[in-house]
């Protein structure tokens, strides 16, 4: 489960007709006459296993501060650019602006203290069956766009819709959909192709609702909008913001909407409490943190180890005008990694990408960038039970001997390891087997250089990375590889051609990332199927095209309990390792954040919610007193 159109037949209650298939080829319908209909039992929240832990009619989450003050700005930062308020080709066409789930509502929203519940937002309730094989969704009465206009079920198929036909991601999250049936102006049903699936119903009330009056529109020029190219007019929103002003890639600012429609309900309590939030952008990191510096920025989230360690001893810190704080990262499990396009033949063979691993000195890495503050990942899921530890075992050896013959012989009897080295003697070792490596996939040495044996063609490897931060430890891993024979380019470039790069799959070798819930599902065939390799815009950045895997996937979708699920991600988990798709990186528990000191947060913090920042915080008057808002 996560974390990320076109027009849809348009059904109503008085007219009968002729069942259509809407872009995305589910069936548009109309419902049986009202008493045909069976009984159903309504819940005010969805969770995946087990009960929900917030009774209905509950008054707030108990991680928030229901008297919370209303006010202040917070300035924040952006990195690349920014040319497109359109979510729905985002990370097909153009970048995305910063801050747009502030103005745009989802049916439901998650709890931030459960695993993996979800609670009414723009719908008031939902009912599905024992088998989950359908969901049906009821909208708030009182749910309003910011011109006025209602939020209804013709907003919602419109935006399943446009999401499903336009965006990679929603075509494979949402491609079990295979009905929709418009029951009335707040009633929606969508039936899957099959029961089992218990994160479906879920997953649909994660759907951003567009307003399909607005889209359908024209803009002020009297040009007629189109939901398939970006843009960069602010796009008409349901949500607790508004957009007040922007300079295309330099600043974004959002405003409260006064009269917003949710501001007392259950789930919004003691949320978004600021005035304004304000995003600057940078193209670099070392920029921003001066800016910080500065006081041009209130809060800063920190991701280099080395200036955690030596840039943060100023005169705001030593005078506690600024905070440093590390939240505890308890809600993602994640993968950071040099990660192989395999789509390419160089990199088809599984030795030459563990001869890779065993060409990185991640332990000196450590200690000469990072101040040994990281740990090595060990998996796609570290830091949770989700992860494969060991030999497998019980459920999960169980579940592994159905893929027995598809998959690595040995991740049957080994735990997945990763090189270390540290010294010079283990350096020089872990070259040997990474040069053995190279051999079995037909590689040899000949004048110094690592040359496949049959075209004598020099093996050239480019990693392209968009963030000059990585520049920097790619430079350190490439002489490592350099000493293999091979010839090793770093190429840097900016966002926007980074992005058209990967739509592409126009690259060798990138860093990459992938962010794993406590409660993985549907948005796994997203990341790994074989489905999804050749999508472009789609996760499977490495082109992975592995049955055993799919297989898993599955597994892992239609898993009946937790038990369950623990045991198939964790043999999904071992599958991908010992495939050596990628090269982990590191990894670090906490969140570390600074921050100006004129914010004050709730007692109880959200247990999955990092730093829960900012939306349960606050502005607090007296202390913005004693460290004034440089403007």
């Amino acid at each position: 489960m996560k974390l990320s159109r076109r027009s849809v037949l348009r059904a109503t209650a008085s007219t009968l007709v002729a069942p259509a298939l809407g872009a995305f080829g589910a069936v548009l319908s109309q419902p049986p006459a009202r008493a045909q209909t069976q009984p159903q039992t309504w819940r005010h929240a969805l969770s995946l296993f087990g009960d929900v832990k917030y009774p209905e009619g509950f008054k707030y989450f108990e991680y928030v501060n229901p008297n919370a003050p209303q006010g202040g700005t917070v300035r924040q930062s952006a990195f690349g650019t920014f040319d497109n308020f359109n979510t729905v080709v985002s990370g097909v066409k153009g970048s995305i602006a910063a801050g747009t789930e502030l103005f745009m509502e989802t049916l439901t929203t998650p709890a931030l203290d459960e695993v993996s519940t979800e609670y009414g937002l723009l719908a008031e309730a939902v009912s599905y069956p024992e088998d989950h094989s359908n969901v049906t969704y009821r909208l708030r009465a009182n749910a309003r766009w910011h011109d006025g206009k209602p939020v209804t079920t013709d907003d919602v198929l419109f935006s399943f819709d446009a999401l499903k036909t336009n965006s990679p991601f929603y075509g494979v999250y949402y491609r079990h959909v295979v009905n929709i049936e418009k029951i009335d102006e707040r009633e929606i049903k969508f039936t899957f192709d099959g029961p089992g699936n218990r994160e479906l119903p879920q997953i649909v009330g994660q759907l951003p609702v567009l307003p399909k009056h607005w889209w359908e529109g024209t803009d002020k020029s009297g040009r007629k909008r189109d939901i398939t190219q970006t843009t960069l007019e602010p796009p008409l929103g349901s949500g607790p913001y508004r957009l007040k002003d922007f300079a295309p890639g330099r600043t974004l600012v959002y405003e409260k909407v006064d009269d917003y429609w949710g501001k007392n309900l259950n789930v919004i309590v003691g949320t978004r409490n600021f005035q304004t939030l304000r995003y600057e952008y940078f193209r670099d990191s070392t920029v921003a943190l001066e800016a910080f510096k500065a006081d041009q920025l209130d809060w800063r989230v920190e991701n280099s180890a080395k200036d955690w360690a030596n840039s943060y001893d100023f005169p705001a810190v030593r005078e506690k005008r600024v905070i440093r704080q590390e939240f505890p990262i308890r809600n993602v499990g994640v993968m950071q990694s040099f990660a192989f396009n395999i789509r390419r033949e160089k990199f088809k063979d599984p030795h030459v990408r563990r001869a890779f691993n065993f060409a990185f000195d991640f332990e000196e890495m450590n200690r000469q960038l990072f101040s040994d503050q990281y740990k090595r990942i060990g998996s796609y899921f570290e830091g949770t039970e989700l992860a494969a530890t060991g030999a497998p075992s019980g459920k999960e050896l169980e579940i592994l001997e159905t893929v027995r013959d598809r998959v690595p012989a040995d991740l049957f009897t080994k735990p997945y390891t990763n090189p270390v080295g540290g010294n010079p003697q283990a350096v020089r070792n872990n070259l040997r087997e990474a040069l053995a490596l190279f051999h079995q996939a037909g590689y040899e040495i000949r004048d110094t250089k690592l040359v496949n044996a049959k075209t004598g063609e020099q093996f050239v490897v480019e990693f392209l990375v968009d963030d000059p931060s990585a520049q920097r430890f790619v430079l350190f891993y490439k002489p490592s590889l350099e000493r293999t024979g091979m010839r090793v380019d770093v190429r840097v470039v900016d966002s926007a051609q980074y992005e058209n790069r990967l739509r592409q799959w126009d690259f060798d070798i990138i860093v990459a990332s992938w962010a794993q819930s406590l409660s993985p599902g549907n948005e796994q065939r997203g990341f790994w199927s074989s489905q999804a390799a050749d999508q472009p815009g789609s996760r499977n950045l490495v082109g992975i095209k592995n049955p055993a895997i799919d297989t898993l996937i599955e597994r892992v979708i239609f898993t009946k309990d937790r038990a369950e699920l623990v045991a198939a991600t964790q043999a999904l988990d071992r599958v991908l390792l010992w495939n050596f798709y990628v090269v982990p990186q590191w990894t670090y528990p906490y969140v570390r954040t600074a921050r100006w000191d004129r914010f004050a947060h709730p007692d109880i913090m959200p247990k999955y919610g990092r730093s829960g920042f900012p939306s349960v915080w606050w502005w607090d008057a007296e202390r913005a007193a004693k460290v004034p808002q440089r403007s």
